[in-house]
C-alpha cells in the first residue's frame, strides 16, 4: 500500500511542482485565466509558493506521515477553492485543470491516511 501511496504523492507533488513554476514565471494564459476568474494578478505568486509549499509537504510526507496527510489536506482545500472560484467565475469548461489537480490530492489524502 505505501507503493502506490509513493507514487500517488510523487506525481501530485511534481504536477504542483510544475502549475508552481508556471505561475512564478508568469505565462500569459495564467494570467488570462486570472483575469476571466476576476482573481487579481498579484496573487499569482502567493498562489505559486502555496502550490510550491503543498508539493514540498507531499515529499516530507513520505518520510513523516502526518507532514503528507496535512499537506494533502492542504491541498484538497486549496483546490476546492481554486475550483469553486472557476464556477463562481462561470468558467465551467476550465474546472478541469484544479478538478484534476483535486483528484490527486484527495488520492493523496485517502492513501496518506491509510497508510499513516
Amino acid at each position: 500500500m505505501f507503493a502506490v501511496y509513493a507514487t500517488v504523492a510523487v506525481v501530485a507533488a511534481l504536477a504542483n511542482f510544475a502549475a508552481a513554476r508556471v505561475d512564478f514565471v508568469r505565462k500569459q494564459w495564467v494570467l488570462d485565466n486570472m483575469t476571466s476568474y476576476g482573481v487579481p494578478h498579484s496573487w499569482i505568486v502567493p498562489l505559486g509558493v502555496a502550490k510550491a509549499v503543498g508539493a514540498a509537504g507531499l515529499l516530507v510526507g513520505l518520510a513523516v506521515p502526518l507532514v503528507g496527510v496535512a499537506a494533502a489536506a492542504y491541498l484538497v482545500l486549496y483546490f476546492l477553492g481554486a475550483v469553486a472560484t472557476v464556477l463562481r467565475a462561470r468558467v465551467c469548461a476550465d474546472v478541469v485543470y484544479p478538478g484534476v489537480f483535486l483528484l490527486l490530492a484527495v488520492a493523496a489524502l485517502t492513501l496518506g491516511l491509510a497508510v499513516a
